[in-house]
């Protein structure tokens, strides 16, 4: 069988971390950035894990991560 091919939109969106959880940066913080606290601006900062069945369908576009 050939190599699978890796989907190269969901592999600069997406990283697959040692124990196999999805890391994906966190929505909402492009612009309308007035409208938003300090506080919730500060947590979207930080990369997000992505659970359930998006995670498993991440996966399948990442057959090698």
């Amino acid at each position: 069988m050939p190599k699978m091919k890796t989907h190269k939109g969901a592999a600069k969106r997406f990283k697959v971390t040692g124990s196999g959880k999805v890391k994906a940066k966190k929505s909402g913080l492009r612009h309308i950035l007035t409208s938003k606290t300090t506080k919730r601006k500060r947590n979207l900062r930080h990369a997000g894990i992505i659970e359930g069945q998006d995670a498993q369908n991440i996966k399948v576009l990442l057959p090698y991560a």
